[in-house]
């Protein structure tokens, strides 16, 4: 069967995370954050565990806390790479995929490749950018576009939605999927700080089908004034949306909880809710 043709550029990906600047990003730190909560709410215990992601280095040596009472193995990937990184044998009991999903080609294919390292049981927990991600620079460019050159170009990644993670996870074969998002609003004092800011990220445009000419002035600056009309606050600052979603589900075992049989309930809903 025909692959179809890749959507983001591997080299061009690779090329942006070299050129950032040392230090932290707070995107990072809020998945980071999320992370300690999510995994402090599970009783559990994970003996085997994998962190993959594009920023490994930012992470706590022990994994997410040593309170958890256990330790990562780290897996360095490009965001981009669609094959899942090297990891050491099967039976993971826990797999956390950072900040990489959303530069994938191959969607389906990467998380059914993670759960094949699952143990029964195991947990997969992914971390992605969402689709409403740099909505307003998406709909900017758009207007620019179509004002200066009489038409549109790709400049912003398309991203998942949150509608699609349930159905993703159950196409891999796990169980009990959840999808769930995480919402925030960034300002900044006006559109050329956040294109600065996603720069300095490594997060330029790594589209195959990116234009191959650098922006020009009057494109640019008809983006920024669409941006500001479009997105702007009474005190001249710009909205931002970043959309992080999470999706978590398990390799199936035979404790998990089943959905019932249809049919099979004991009690009518009338009779629990008191009517006739």
């Amino acid at each position: 069967m025909t692959q179809p043709a890749p959507i983001f550029d591997k080299a061009q990906i690779a090329r942006n995370l070299a050129r950032r600047p040392q230090g932290g990003d707070f995107i990072t730190d809020l998945v980071l954050a999320d992370l300690e909560d999510r995994l402090g709410a599970l009783i559990r215990e994970f003996p085997r565990a994998a962190i993959i992601g594009p920023d490994l280095e930012r992470l706590p040596q022990t994994g997410a806390t040593a309170s958890h009472g256990f330790a990562y193995q780290r897996h360095a990937a490009f965001a981009g790479d669609d094959d899942v990184p090297a990891l050491e044998g099967e039976d993971y009991n826990l797999i956390v995929s950072l900040l990489h999903l959303q530069a994938v080609n191959d969607v389906p294919g990467y998380l059914a490749r993670l759960r094949a390292r699952l143990a029964p049981d195991g947990l997969l927990m992914v971390a992605t950018l969402g689709g409403q991600t740099l909505t307003e620079l998406r709909e900017a460019f758009l207007a620019a576009d179509a004002l200066v050159l009489g038409g549109a170009s790709a400049r912003v990644a398309p991203m998942i939605q949150v509608r699609d993670g349930g159905a993703l996870l159950q196409r891999a074969g796990l169980a009990l999927p959840v999808a769930d998002v995480e919402t925030h609003v960034v300002r900044y004092p006006q559109p050329f700080a956040l294109m600065a800011e996603i720069k300095a990220l490594g997060a330029s445009n790594p589209l195959v089908d990116r234009p191959r000419r650098p922006a020009t002035r009057t494109l640019l600056a008809a983006a920024a004034a669409a941006y500001a009309e479009r997105d702007g606050d009474a005190d001249g600052r710009i909205r931002a949306t970043l959309e992080i979603i999470w999706l978590s589900g398990w390799a199936p075992h035979e404790s998990q909880q089943k959905p019932l049989r249809p049919g099979s309930a004991t009690t009518r809903l009338g009779d629990v809710l008191g009517r006739n």
